[in-house]
């Protein structure tokens, strides 16, 4: 991967879009500092597209950055290649990341789907930010924290960022089994063929019409 590479627009990473340059342009605007333009564009992408696991995680476009952008809607796939497409919009080289995780407080729906507790393919995005790699998880929402009892996963442009270890109350959250590596765009076909494997439920009714926001609340009490 070369620097060019990891500014130029990818097929889901698509920071050549309108929709997310404007967006870029306008959460930034009026911020001369890399990093704190960086920390912004974080929350924004964080708070403000819904994490939704429910999505069909078999339709491309659920990968796609300007279509995750459009639903306000998203899982951590797709997150990630929003917040990785609006950092190469603004000139901050950026790709996205993978590993597998052990999630302990997930939905009691989910999990009946998926069959298990161990998420592959989980995405964070890496970001050069003053020469320096340091990778960003802008996937659980600051409301969805609020409600299940966990504190916002922050990022300070600095430090990496990955994943709540713990919740408010110091149950485990997630645990983080192993580490797929960095891309510089989203290898769909991979992650279509593995999901596949892993959770042949979900490849046989993909999408949920119920909401994760919700439930997660119902899963916490």
């Amino acid at each position: 991967m070369t620097m060019q590479e990891l500014l130029a627009p990818g097929r889901f990473v698509d920071s050549n879009a309108p929709s997310i340059e404007a967006f870029a342009h306008r959460v930034t605007a009026g911020l001369r500092d890399e990093t704190d333009r960086i920390v912004r564009l974080y929350r924004a992408v964080r708070d403000s597209i819904v994490y939704d696991p429910y999505v069909d995680v078999f339709d491309q476009q659920n990968y796609r950055a300007s279509s995750v952008l459009a639903a306000g809607r998203g899982f951590c796939i797709g997150k990630s290649a929003v917040l990785a497409a609006t950092a190469r919009v603004i000139g901050v080289p950026a790709r996205v990341g993978y590993a597998d995780v052990r999630n302990h407080l997930t939905s009691r729906r989910l999990r009946e789907r998926t069959k298990s507790d161990i998420f592959i393919w989980h995405s964070y995005t890496d970001l050069c930010i003053g020469e320096r790699w340091v990778k960003a998880t802008p996937v659980f929402d600051q409301a969805l924290c609020e409600r299940v009892g966990l504190k916002p996963l922050e990022f300070d442009g600095r430090q990496d960022s990955l994943f709540h270890p713990f919740d408010r109350e110091g149950r485990r959250h997630m645990e983080y089994l192993c580490d797929r590596g960095t891309f510089p765009d989203v290898p769909f076909e991979t992650i279509q063929a593995d999901f596949r494997l892993a959770y042949p439920s979900l490849a046989s009714q993909p999408g949920l019409k119920a909401d994760f926001h919700a439930e997660a609340i119902a899963s916490s009490d």
